[in-house]
């Protein structure tokens, strides 16, 4: 038990200890861990409390403590709880933690490289049924490999960050030739995303039972998504322009140590993977019994899980790695949207209004297909913790902002919602 007065379900207790990187505005930026509704300065408390190390923290983000290693990290969140429940260290600890109404949450990490993945079944059928009606959902490597896609490090933003509509080609099925303007189909996608510590060596890949040594911890991900521009330039190549504008990640990192009893079984994979996706101890591919809620407008719509995803992030990881591709410190990749089977479980609005066929009632009375200037969405997760209790991820918000340049050929002469 914490010394601090927190009540025993309290969704950021002693067994979460989630990172972030905060300022206020006396201080510099650095690294901190909320317990609470609170956050413990941790470069302050490291000085404070006599820990030598403690300085990797005073970065403006947790990449120099990402690359220490998995045994630092252990080291420190046994430190962390340690102050936190130890009565002899709350005179030197206590005058450390800040409210967070005080302070100011930033990116957590400078991104390395960012991946993007595809691995929920049911998101994968429902969009291959949606953009070809005429061919099985599934493409043939989807069973056997864990698809992905690399995305734009250089806009992956902070939960709050307005989104602004992006522009480019779309092109209707009954249209011959493409316009050009502001994205008509502008979606959402919920996910799950993995930070990674700790570097490795050109042509060195990580094995199922090394991505305990770099999978640092969780942050709740948004991948913003044009459908418009997507579905006109993804034949050959995949997501380009529809995907790259923005990305959007929650503050508060959350432990993979920390989501422990949060693992599960994966669903089932069938046929079985490759030797290099299987490992050698079962228990190294896992599940994560997370559940989330989509809020678009101050209406809940969808509560998608992450139970129900097919790949394993120690899978996803591996095979990231498996061509010799190294990995850095701030690396990131998204799970890809997390969809389940039922309607009200489906974690993109391509998917939830059916390409816009089947469109939502907001609480106010309103209806959407995707997404209008002024539109928010919060994304919020928790995830089962110790003895059948709940840990908070946080939450993921983003508000949408009118596009900034029609061009010089745009052609747009419908408004947002009326593109279907």
């Amino acid at each position: 038990m914490t010394w601090l007065d927190l009540p025993d379900d309290h969704l950021f207790g002693i067994d979460n200890l989630p990172y972030g990187v905060f300022s206020t505005e006396a201080g510099s930026t650095r690294v901190g861990v909320r317990i609470g509704e609170q956050v413990l300065d941790l470069p302050a408390a490291a000085v404070a409390a006599g820990m030598e190390s403690g300085a990797v923290w005073q970065a403006g983000s947790l990449n120099p403590f990402l690359a220490h290693g998995a045994e630092a990290w252990r080291s420190a969140r046994e430190w962390i709880t340690e102050i936190l429940t130890n009565d002899c260290y709350r005179d030197v600890v206590e005058p450390h933690l800040l409210d967070l109404a005080e302070v100011t949450m930033h990116l957590p990490i400078a991104v390395g490289d960012y991946v993007d993945f595809y691995a929920s079944e049911h998101h994968a059928t429902n969009v291959g049924r949606i953009f070809r009606p005429d061919s099985e959902p599934l493409t043939p490597n989807w069973k056997h490999l864990p698809i992905g896609s690399h995305g734009r490090s250089g806009t992956v933003v902070v939960s709050g960050t307005d989104i602004v509509r992006p522009s480019g080609q779309r092109k209707p099925p009954t249209a011959d030739a493409p316009t050009f303007g502001p994205s008509g189909r502008l979606d959402i996608e919920a996910e799950l995303g993995f930070i990674v510590g700790g570097g490795t060596e050109l042509g060195e890949p990580v094995s199922i039972a090394d991505t305990h040594d770099h999978l640092f911890g969780v942050v709740i991900l948004n991948d913003w998504s044009a459908r418009d521009l997507q579905a006109w330039e993804y034949v050959p190549l995949g997501p380009f322009l529809g995907k790259s504008f923005a990305t959007s990640i929650s503050p508060w990192v959350v432990t993979m140590d920390a989501l422990r009893a949060a693992r599960i079984p994966l669903p089932g994979q069938d046929p079985q993977p490759l030797d290099y996706l299987r490992g050698d101890d079962p228990s190294d591919v896992y599940g994560l019994d997370i559940a989330y809620e989509v809020e678009w407008n101050g209406t809940v719509v969808s509560h998608p899980s992450y139970r129900d995803m097919y790949w394993s992030p120690t899978q996803m990881l591996t095979h990231m790695t498996v061509n010799g591709a190294t990995v850095r410190s701030g690396d990131l990749f998204g799970s890809g949207t997390i969809s389940g089977p039922e309607k009200g479980s489906r974690g993109c609005f391509l998917e939830l209004t059916w390409s816009g066929q089947e469109p939502v009632t907001l609480d106010d009375g309103s209806e959407r297909t995707f997404l209008e200037d002024g539109d928010t969405v919060v994304l919020r997760a928790t995830a089962v913790g110790p003895d059948g209790s709940r840990i908070g991820l946080g939450e993921c918000a983003g508000t949408i902002a009118p596009a900034r340049h029609r061009g010089r050929h745009d052609t747009t002469t419908t408004t947002v919602h009326s593109i279907h």
